[in-house]
């Protein structure tokens, strides 16, 4: 097993054991008085599954402040498109049982007003995330260098060291149930 492949696994059962709704409602409410969420033109979510920080409460948040949000597509050659949204049952479950919009609906204009949520396992104080192994966001952020990139996590799955490559792409700030670390400042 590799060094990332056993930090994932580490970092998972860390996850399921620290998972609290109480926490994810604490996270919420860091999330939507966040600057640039707020003022975001669009909003690019993922869909929480199992024991991630539950994204359906601030996805629905966000759908009643009228801020667009969008999902993401896995599709073939390792790419991914994000897609606009205008109600949650516009998602349905995947062969891999995670949520996802129609490839039929709008994608959204891209700008330097764009947020992307980024899901990790783990992540770094300056920015270095431990994800689940496809690539997909390092390669989707490498081509919109313009985005503003969160992540959202419990305080325990905060490391201070994780393996990182020429590849990866940092992100800019991470939203705990304690606190906004504001990384690669």
């Amino acid at each position: 097993m590799t060094a990332k492949n056993e930090l994932r696994k580490r970092f998972s059962e860390i996850r399921n054991s620290t998972k609290s709704s109480l926490k994810d409602e604490e996270i919420c409410t860091k999330i939507l008085a966040d600057e640039k969420i707020c003022s975001a033109d669009t909003v690019l979510m993922y869909a929480s599954f199992r024991s991630e920080v539950d994204t359906w409460r601030i996805a629905h948040k966000l759908l009643l402040k009228n801020i667009q949000i969008a999902y993401p597509v896995c599709g073939d050659n390792s790419t991914m498109t994000f897609h606009v949204i205008h109600e949650l049952n516009q998602l349905t479950e995947s062969a891999y049982g995670i949520r996802e919009p129609d490839i039929l609906l709008d994608m959204p204009k891209i700008t330097e007003k764009t947020v992307c949520i980024v899901p990790a396992l783990a992540f770094t104080e300056n920015g270095v995330r431990l994800g689940y192994g496809g690539g997909y966001y390092d390669r989707f952020l490498a081509n919109h260098p313009e985005l503003y990139t969160t992540g959202f996590a419990y305080e325990d799955c905060i490391a201070e060291n994780l393996p990182f490559t020429e590849h990866d792409i940092k992100i800019k700030s991470v939203i705990t149930e304690e606190r906004t670390i504001i990384c690669n400042d």
